[in-house]
């Protein structure tokens, strides 16, 4: 049998039953080797694993639920001429960056098939689900604002039946679902117009489905669409423009103040916040340069968001930066009013890698224009764990390491991870005979990750919980179906048939019995 160390409690209960036994190993192993012994009862045995079996407590309050959006599952059926999403016409443009051409347009076939995976939800015993309302589809009208009154139904009918099932429903008002429209008048974000339109759709789906939903976002990684399209243009419609990004940035925080605000003067109860996709950074080395480097690119795609959202404002730094690099967003005193008034109850944190940074090398071409890694460049840490089918880094520590930031520099302010989680490319090569994906690798990416969670939550952390991304496999931003993520199988049939991978029933255990399992292999190979 195993020794089940999980604390110094552990220790001293297992010494006081064989206080010789442990004697001797303490001499042979020292104390840190008493802690990875794995052994039989027999204490002369000639052979040891040097494992932890670890069993942490999950707290009966602790979220354990899934997450996904409406553009990645929902298809087309039932969308009308000019609801295009950004999405949507990002994958008509430029549809042969996408995957094998899959996209969007079928995507999970949500619209057809949501009362099979809300089943599949009740079968896991899932107790919170994170999706969105797509933007693009809940108008025909988006200045009218007149409300597509089938679609606005169907998202009726989803919460009931979530409610129906002992789900909680939690609902993000925009997961990269600006209506093209809007980009094509008034280009997108850029616009003050496009600020207002967005407060008042807030405002109507608030009154619509604020009776049932208590738990709100206004944005999903509001960041991510301008810094892909315009900071860096590596997606369509590939237009280098670092002030349009930054005030892409600034409008987003506007926004969500006048939707918190719009929030808090009708609603009675429940909350708001917003997810944010922070980026744990790590400096190459305690060197005074790589240390700036860190802190600059935390204050540029990090505090950019986290200040103005949970403290009220821009840091002067910040600001000085923008006016002298020519990216200042010229905000009015009104404006300032109102996010500073208006912060969030709450966030939402996916985390998906770490970032690691070391002091740039070389000057900074003077016709190169202005970006955030004038100081900084990327630091690739040789031996890393690495995801092989994504291309990230694997590091669970950045959890606690997140958590502490968030607890150190934000006044400990309730948050969650919303999006966590293990994309793995060509699964099917890891079917059982049954046709189950037996997805181990999943497992532990997901437990090791939550360990750290829990770790923190150990420490006063106000981490309220973990949601995987996604509940299926789903539709990702050119990669398709190439990586998939979920707790559900999708074939790619005409069906869209589904099925329950081994991750979901592990996962069931642990929202049952509250217990999290960990083995830490310590061999020294």
């Amino acid at each position: 049998m195993y020794f089940m160390i999980n604390t110094s409690d552990d220790f001293f209960r297992i010494y006081s039953l064989y206080p010789f036994a442990f004697l001797f190993f303490y001499l042979y192993y020292g104390y840190e080797g008493i802690f990875s012994l794995n052994t039989s009862d027999d204490f002369y045995a000639s052979y040891f694993e040097r494992q932890v079996i670890m069993n942490l407590n999950i707290p009966k309050d602790f979220i354990l639920g899934a997450a996904s959006s409406a553009w990645q599952t929902e298809g087309w059926l039932g969308k009308k001429e000019g609801q295009d999403s950004f999405l949507d016409k990002w994958y008509k443009e430029e549809r042969f960056v996408w995957h094998q051409g899959y996209g969007p347009a079928v995507a999970t076939d949500f619209m057809t098939h949501y009362h099979k995976d809300i089943q599949l939800m009740q079968d896991m015993h899932l107790t919170h689900y994170r999706t969105s309302i797509n933007w693009a589809r809940f108008f025909t009208d988006y200045e009218a604002l007149i409300v597509d009154e089938e679609y606005a139904k169907h998202i009726d009918d989803v919460i009931d039946a979530l409610i129906d099932a002992g789900v909680e429903p939690m609902l993000c008002l925009e997961h990269y679902e600006v209506p093209a429209f809007l980009l094509e008048k008034y280009d997108g974000w850029s616009s003050k117009i496009v600020v207002e339109l967005y407060a008042q759709y807030a405002e109507i789906a608030f009154a619509r489905y604020g009776d049932r939903v208590k738990q709100w976002f206004t944005f999903n990684e509001p960041i991510v669409p301008q810094s892909r399209c315009y900071l860096d243009a590596i997606r369509w419609p590939h237009e280098q423009n670092t002030a349009k990004w930054m005030l892409w940035n600034y409008h987003k925080v506007l926004a969500n103040a006048k939707a918190i605000e719009v929030f808090r003067r009708n609603q009675t109860n429940g909350r708001i916040g917003c997810i944010l996709n922070p980026e744990m950074v790590y400096a190459r080395s305690s060197a005074k340069a790589d240390q700036k480097a860190a802190y600059m690119y935390d204050l540029f795609f990090n505090r950019v968001f986290f200040d103005p959202m949970i403290n009220g404002s821009y840091s002067e730094e910040f600001i000085e930066i923008c006016q002298k690099y020519g990216i200042d967003f010229d905000p009015s005193p009104a404006e300032l009013a109102v996010i500073a008034e208006n912060t969030v109850d709450f966030l939402g944190l996916n985390q998906y890698y770490p970032k690691r940074v070391m002091a740039p090398r070389y000057q900074w071409h003077p016709d190169t224009p202005f970006h955030p890694a004038m100081f900084y460049e990327n630091f690739d840490l040789p031996g890393k764990k690495m995801n092989q089918s994504r291309g990230w880094e694997i590091y669970p520590e950045m959890m606690y390491d997140m958590a502490m930031y968030m607890k150190s520099r934000y006044q400990n302010i309730p948050w969650l991870i919303t999006e966590n989680g293990m994309g793995q490319e060509n699964e099917e090569s890891y079917m059982n005979e049954d046709g189950q994906v037996e997805d181990d690798y999943r497992i532990d990416f997901v437990g090791q990750h939550v360990a750290h969670l829990l770790r923190a939550v150990s420490e006063g952390a106000n981490c309220e919980g973990y949601m995987m991304w996604a509940f299926t496999d789903c539709v990702s931003p050119m990669n398709a179906f190439k990586n998939r993520y979920g707790f559900v199988r999708i074939e790619l049939d005409e069906r869209r048939t589904r099925s329950l991978k081994k991750s979901a029933s592990w996962y069931r255990s642990l929202i049952d019995e509250r217990i999290l399992t960990i083995d830490r292999d310590e061999d020294i190979r």
